[in-house]
């Protein structure tokens, strides 16, 4: 029989980070837009992040 060497590459943390970090940086930086600009008092904003919400099956009323 013939046995196969497995080679596991472990990734650093910061390589995780500098993955996750961007991901995460873009989700919040959105829910903040959608939130910060649905509650506005301007007009055309509320509703252009009124619509969002209904799309993304988010109840607002």
């Amino acid at each position: 029989m013939q046995q196969q060497a497995t080679l596991h590459i472990a990734r650093p943390k910061s390589a995780l980070l500098a993955i996750a970090m961007p991901v995460l940086t873009a989700a919040l930086l959105g829910a903040v837009i959608v939130y910060g600009v649905g509650f506005s008092p301007i007009a055309a904003a509320h509703n252009a992040a009124h619509d969002t919400r209904h799309v993304n099956v988010f109840p607002c009323h």
